[in-house]
């Protein structure tokens, strides 16, 4: 597989896990007990903890990644076993 396509997995993957990371530990202004700051949302997250999400997703996905490239590349799951989990026909 060429660098660039194991690179393009990687990006699509980590975008994933980031959406799927984002909610974790979010406290709106009307749950964290603040008073609604004029202008915003009441439920704008009081302390996003961006840098924190960023390394878990990078955490989450290299794991992932480089546990399914194992596999993928000792061919325990190959591209027909794939296309069969979809039902696409062999």
């Amino acid at each position: 597989m060429a660098w660039t396509t194991i690179a393009a997995i990687y990006f699509i993957t980590w975008w994933i896990v980031l959406f799927a990371i984002l909610p974790w530990g979010v406290k709106s202004q009307t749950e964290h007990g603040e008073e609604i700051a004029a202008g915003t949302d009441p439920g704008a997250p009081v302390l996003p903890k961006l840098k924190s999400k960023i390394l878990w997703t990078t955490i989450v996905t290299t794991v992932l990644f480089v546990s399914v490239y194992y596999l993928f590349a000792n061919r325990w799951i190959t591209i027909e076993d794939m296309a069969s989990w979809v039902g696409m026909p062999k």
